[in-house]
């Protein structure tokens, strides 16, 4: 099939290379021929917000100006598919198996890290679960939630906690009364989640490649979905620092297609894509 767009509207084999490098130097992020359309959307979208006339224009401005676009551009071009309770699988061992073992902690801390927190489904489905199955020792408790992402104005929705009604239309009725409230007046379509749960999170802009300022440990490490996106050698990499900030025991979780590799054999797989660090 022949492509119908002009000159101006396609995306040229050197500034695809051109914008694949980049991101990759960035971010660490790998976009390969197979994303090439996604990318002609999300470009395009950059094109008609700056009010260029053509991809050219704006890899203009990109090679001018590299670190001063980074975070507008990196928030452009990546993907942030994510959903409540996203394999519910993961939850229901937090709560069957994870919790009770936290709970007998002599130091009555608990830290776990959504490191790939997009719009905040994630964490927010984490400190539900955690306050649902905690909350008669809450008080006694010192629990803490860190969500991280690359994206600036994925963690700014995150923060603000409110999302469209539809996003909340599978989640159990008993989950919707005690954690969602129900907009009014122009805000009927939306949600916000309760107080009691956002108090758990702290919501940060971090670039998995750059420094990581927390110390740690966490007790569980959400990594899911995100894996996918990097080279081999940067999952190594990766995964070498997730170690470093579990303790013996902890958990690192990533998402149903992703594996641990070569790295696998620091840890046992206690369930589906679950791996617990070995002593």
């Amino acid at each position: 099939m022949t492509d119908s767009r002009d000159d101006s509207q396609k995306l040229s084999d050197e500034e695809f290379n051109y914008v694949c490098n980049y991101v990759y130097e960035k971010s660490g992020i790998v976009l390969g021929t197979s994303k090439r359309e996604m990318l002609y959307r999300r470009f395009t979208r950059i094109v008609r917000d700056r009010k260029l006339d053509s991809f050219s224009s704006y890899c203009q401005i990109l090679k001018a100006n590299p670190d001063k676009e980074q975070t507008y551009f990196i928030n452009a071009v990546t993907t942030n598919l994510t959903s409540f309770f996203r394999e519910q699988h993961h939850f229901d061992y937090l709560t069957q198996t994870e919790l009770p073992k936290l709970l007998k902690k002599s130091n009555k801390r608990i830290r776990i890290w959504s490191s790939a927190s997009s719009t905040g489904e994630e964490p927010y489905s984490i400190a539900i679960t955690l306050h649902d199955f905690l909350k008669s020792y809450l008080h006694t408790l010192d629990v803490k939630i860190l969500a991280t992402d690359i994206d600036s104005n994925v963690i700014n929705t995150g923060k603000l906690g409110v999302y469209d009604a539809k996003r909340i239309e599978d989640v159990p009725a008993t989950i919707k009364k005690q954690y969602f409230t129900k907009g009014t007046g122009a805000n009927s379509n939306k949600v916000k989640v309760a107080a009691s749960v956002q108090s758990l999170i702290t919501f940060k802009t971090l670039n998995l490649m750059h420094e990581w300022p927390m110390k740690g440990p966490f007790d569980v490490i959400f990594c899911r979905n995100v894996i996918i996106y990097f080279d081999k050698k940067t999952q190594m990499e990766l995964f070498e620092r997730y170690y470093d900030m579990l303790p013996p025991g902890g958990l690192l979780i990533l998402g149903h297609s992703e594996n641990l590799g070569g790295f696998q054999k620091y840890f046992e797989n206690v369930g589906r894509t679950i791996f617990r660090k070995l002593s």
